[in-house]
């Protein structure tokens, strides 16, 4: 694929915005756009800054434009035997590695491996005071201070514009076996609480309200002596890819799709509307009319994001403390409030 380093455009159009006080749009494939509130601004586009600036397999680091197809990175790896552990999802063929690291998602093995944060080594971003400035690295060890590279992971754009980004990635495991058991769900949220203290190669578990699903991965005798225990029927891995892509059919239906993120501990649970168990327990997708999950979460020890776009809250609302943080940095990064203005809050 065509490479291209179009960080100068970018900050032209920044400074652009700076001088008009013109609000932007931040965008690479849209993918996402579904998550946050609407947003009012000259589009700017970061899929022309594309292209792998830097992979040495050897390394286990790789650093990439943030305009790149989030597919290209993922072959890119795939073809060196590697792999993003955090298993982002893309939505669609269009999303880039910018979105990935806009939104933070994570896929089913989040719990055992680690979020998208906590495999971003270092960045490259555009502020709202004109800056082109790099944080981080693509060393393990490069923090100190404040970590400005990984609070840009979720930061939805709101904080600067992110062209650069370096990323731990690991080797792919050398055996995977996925596995389906008819139990229901208040054993199996026991059973993976049990399992969980023991040294089972669990990467994946979910339970759709009927069956348990699992993935086991790691070495040959261990992926072999993991399902010769726990048994179960083998199923084929593309579940995973479905159930993170949301393109099985529980995501089909027709009422808001709410993501809650609990602690793993809670055991079943009686939602009003229809549930999927994800990460363990510690993930729950519900499909809901209900307008009061936010206060739902918040009861439970969590929060919760709407999936469905035309909310006016998709995001649990902060607490007084929290939205002063918030402020704080969005003056420190984006005085003029130009990036994404309401995308996360209608506060900024």
């Amino acid at each position: 694929m065509a490479e291209f380093d179009a960080a100068s455009a970018l900050l032209d159009q920044v400074n652009e915005a700076r001088n008009s006080a013109t609000p932007l749009k931040i965008q690479g494939g849209n993918s996402k756009a579904f998550l946050g509130r609407e947003v009012a601004g000259e589009v700017l586009d970061t899929r022309e800054h594309r292209g792998i600036v830097h992979y040495e397999p050897t390394d286990l680091v790789i650093t990439v434009r943030a305009g790149t197809p989030l597919a290209e990175l993922l072959a890119t790896l795939d073809a060196a035997g590697q792999m993003l552990p955090c298993e982002p999802p893309a939505f669609a063929e269009s999303a880039t590695v910018g979105g990935m690291i806009a939104t933070g998602l994570s896929g089913p093995r989040r719990p055992w491996s680690g979020s998208v944060r906590d495999f971003v080594l270092g960045t490259r971003v555009i502020t709202g005071l004109g800056q082109h400035l790099r944080f981080g690295g693509e060393v393990m060890k490069n923090v100190a201070g404040y970590d400005l590279s990984r609070l840009m992971t979720g930061s939805f754009g709101c904080l600067g514009v992110l062209t650069e980004v370096s990323l731990k990635v690991l080797p792919k495991p050398r055996q995977c076996l996925s596995i389906r058991l008819d139990i229901d769900c208040a054993r199996a949220l026991a059973n993976l609480a049990e399992w969980g203290q023991q040294p089972l190669p669990i990467s994946a578990a979910c339970h759709d309200g009927d069956s348990l699903y699992l993935r086991l991965e790691g070495g040959e005798g261990s992926v072999t002596a993991a399902h010769q225990r726990l048994g179960g029927e083998p199923l084929d891995s593309v579940f995973w890819r479905d159930l993170n892509e949301h393109r099985l059919p529980f995501f089909d239906e027709g009422l808001p799709l709410w993501r809650l993120s609990l602690p793993n501990n809670l055991g079943p649970l009686d939602l009003s509307g229809k549930q999927w168990i994800d990460w363990a327990g510690a993930q729950r997708w519900l499909k809901s009319a209900n307008e009061g999950i936010h206060a739902l979460a918040e009861g439970l020890g969590g929060h919760a994001t709407c999936f469905t776009h035309g909310h006016d809250t998709p995001f649990q609302p902060l607490a007084p403390a929290l939205l002063r943080y918030h402020r704080q940095l969005k003056t420190q990064l984006d005085p003029q409030g130009l990036f994404n203005p309401g995308r996360m809050y209608a506060e900024f």
